[in-house]
């Protein structure tokens, strides 16, 4: 499954970058046949979870997240699996408010793959004490049980 997940992510990734001619320079845009619904919902839930990293709680950051040991983080460390992991990781790494910051999410580009998947290429930035920092995101989103949540997420 993991493997399957790595595969799917790379190859939508070539995808949708090779359909994407200066993204960055671009408003946030969503493919036609994406639903106002999916992106609306994708836009609040990566909103929710800016305000909660803002107010210090990792554990509501972390409620974008798939909460499963399928979860699937690529970093600077390459892929990590898992929910408890992926929360263990932001605690580690981010365990004081000067490290924390305030973090802003841009989103560039949501695509639709299909009715239960989400496609999401974006920019990151913490404005902090210990040092700015920021970068870039792409996502894979599910919808579960009614819900959009996060299942693989490669952020450098």
């Amino acid at each position: 499954m993991r493997q399957t997940l790595t595969i799917l992510l790379l190859l939508t990734s070539i995808a949708c970058f090779a359909q994407t001619k200066d993204a960055a320079a671009q408003p946030a845009t969503a493919n036609p046949a994406t639903t106002p619904t999916a992106a609306s919902a994708i836009r609040k839930l990566m909103a929710d979870q800016a305000a909660a990293w803002n107010q210090g709680s990792l554990d509501d950051f972390m409620k974008g997240y798939w909460n499963n040991d399928s979860l699937v983080f690529i970093g600077k460390d390459g892929p990590s699996y898992g929910y408890k992991q992926a929360l263990s990781n932001y605690k580690k790494h981010y365990d004081s408010p000067d490290k924390m910051g305030q973090l802003t999410f841009t989103l560039i580009k949501i695509d639709q793959l299909s009715p239960d998947y989400c496609f999401v290429i974006g920019k990151w930035a913490l404005k902090r004490n210990a040092g700015d920092v920021g970068g870039t995101y792409t996502l894979l989103f599910r919808k579960i049980k009614g819900s959009w949540v996060i299942i693989v997420d490669h952020t450098s």
